[in-house]
């Protein structure tokens, strides 16, 4: 099968290089070229590649803005980023857009068709350097509990709650007013992005919080 290809990249010199280089792999065909990431977007439409070569980097629209843009309207198309960025701030936002690989421009000539294929297959294809990134984020999400969040009467509060206290007994019980007891509670449902204290309890209960 033929993979179709467009190449999205502002610099003429590292566009021509790719397509070149492409060119010579029989199973490869390069349908088009954009220079930024409208065109890139626009020439996704008409031209319906099976995979989009992108940049980050890039004037009138970004290469995340492209991919996110690109993914929505046609969500079969395969996107791989192609960039000199490896840090999170481009990494995990081009993940988010929905990007399907990610290599850095320093890639071997044959890691790169690899990737291209890899990606073809349905793999998220990542450069080591990016995978680092990606998972440095989950790690990070996964230590940080919106609970930890609360302070130390809050939590005190939510101790109470799971009790199923109302108002006027916590107040009694932890020595402060109702209506102190009404503004802690407001804070621990904004803080925990929760509609009342009956999911607060759950919530409180299903992360642990009393162990």
């Amino acid at each position: 099968m033929t993979i179709r290809v467009l190449i999205a990249d502002d610099h003429n010199v590292v566009r021509r290089g790719l397509v070149f280089f492409l060119n010579t792999q029989n199973d490869i065909e390069i349908v088009g070229e954009a220079k930024d990431g409208k065109e890139a977007v626009e020439k996704a439409k008409t031209l319906l590649p099976d995979l989009i070569l992108i940049d980050l980097n890039m004037p009138v629209m970004n290469g995340i803005e492209a991919t996110r843009a690109i993914k929505q309207s046609h969500g079969q198309i395969k996107i791989l980023i192609l960039t000199s960025f490896s840090d999170q701030d481009h990494v995990l936002p081009a993940m988010e857009a929905g990007a399907d690989g990610y290599q850095l421009k320093d890639i071997e000539p044959d890691a790169l068709i690899h990737s291209i294929h890899a990606v073809m297959q349905g793999e998220n294809d990542l450069h080591p350097k990016a995978t680092t990134e990606v998972l440095k984020s989950l790690s990070s999400k996964n230590r940080h509990r919106p609970i930890d969040d609360l302070t130390k009467r809050e939590k005190d509060v939510l101790r109470e709650i799971v009790k199923g206290k109302s108002n006027k007994e916590i107040a009694s019980a932890l020595f402060i007013s109702e209506k102190t007891v009404k503004t802690h509670v407001t804070n621990i449902l904004s803080k925990l992005e929760l509609a009342d204290r009956t999911q607060a309890a759950v919530y409180a209960v299903k992360s642990g919080f009393f162990k």
